[in-house]
């Protein structure tokens, strides 16, 4: 659909989706500055940070909290706001929370089309709605490039949190999405496939992790599946092992990665989260760094659940890929 003077939401922006996100190197120097709040009912906040964050209310109750927004991606406005409402709540569910209430935070040109506008709040209330929680309002400015996202409160118990921090050696790893999502969109790949997985919400994933218990779990947005992992790595003071070969692509992704098709993204995000992987194929790596949106979640649990796991997946046709280990160590191994 067209924008202003007839050009594409797509056109109207520097860079969409996660791959728009802030350096993660250059984040964690800002964030250092910051003193983290001394709240013993702040479960979850900048130390270390996590997907969202979590303050408890009783022994029973947490609130999670989360805020995501980015330039357009795509063209359709629908689609936009569905899948910028997604990313935003896959946040909730990825600390082990049910989303409760959304709040809007848009930003348009003011010459763009009321229908446009429309269309992308249409959107996104969709999939609020389809995550069992309510779009009750927000904030609008205006903006020569278009932005839209979500601010989302969720529950959780205080003691059924999954943060990134709690991977342990032994643990099998898990991908609950393929990657590709930025590599398809720069190089005019299968949008429709795309734009399935990132308007996927990982709820029903969440639904069936939940009674396994899982150590970790963190989902994989802008800083692709590498710097995730880093993160991951880093925060529980463990190395990762991941199989190259078994990390599950798009159709076309690996195909577009090498033609020598790169995000944006790819570059911060070699900086940021440097993987010792010799031998590996270039466009294995492309992957692994690809900026994604609305990706999957990584999940770290107990090898000795595994088997139960993919067959709960399998009976509910969700899809699931053991993708590494937890080992020993530091750091993140591509092999």
């Amino acid at each position: 659909m067209s924008g202003v003077d007839g050009a594409t939401l797509t056109g109207l922006s520097a860079g969409g989706g996660c791959a728009a996100k802030y350096s993660a190197a250059r984040l964690e120097e800002l964030l250092k500055g910051f003193v983290p709040v001394e709240a013993e009912n702040l479960l979850v906040g900048l130390s270390p940070a996590d997907d969202a964050a979590v303050y408890r209310l009783d022994d029973d109750r947490a609130i999670v909290f989360t805020l995501d927004f980015f330039p357009p991606l795509v063209d359709d406005p629908g689609d936009f706001g569905r899948i910028a409402a997604t990313n935003a709540l896959n946040d909730v569910f990825a600390m082990g929370g049910s989303p409760l209430l959304a709040l809007s935070i848009a930003a348009f040109p003011e010459e763009l089309p009321t229908e446009v506008l429309a269309a992308v709040f249409a959107g996104a209330d969709e999939q609020v709605r389809a995550a069992g929680a309510l779009l009750a309002g927000g904030h609008t400015i205006r903006d020569a490039e278009p932005k839209y996202g979500l601010a989302v409160v969720g529950t959780v118990h205080p003691d059924a949190i999954w943060p990134k921090s709690g991977a342990q050696p032994g643990d099998a790893l898990f991908l609950t999405k393929p990657l590709g999502t930025g590599l398809v969109l720069a190089g005019k790949g299968d949008l429709d496939e795309a734009v399935r997985w990132m308007t996927t919400l990982n709820a029903r994933a969440a639904d069936v992790l939940r009674p396994f218990e899982p150590n970790a779990v963190t989902d994989v947005t802008g800083f692709g599946l590498f710097g995730h992992a880093h993160e991951m790595s880093d925060r529980s003071s463990v190395r990762i092992r991941i199989d190259a070969e078994s990390m599950p692509a798009m159709g076309d992704a690996l195909e577009i990665a090498r033609r020598g098709v790169r995000t944006g993204g790819d570059p911060r995000n070699r900086e940021f989260a440097p993987v010792e992987a010799a031998g590996v194929a270039d466009e294995l790596l492309a992957l692994g760094y690809d900026a994604q949106t609305a990706g999957g979640l990584l999940i770290s649990l107990p090898a000795d659940k595994s088997l139960s796991l993919q067959a709960e997946f399998r009976a509910r046709d969700l899809f699931l890929r053991r993708i590494g280990s937890v080992e020993v160590g530091a750091g993140v191994v591509v092999s």
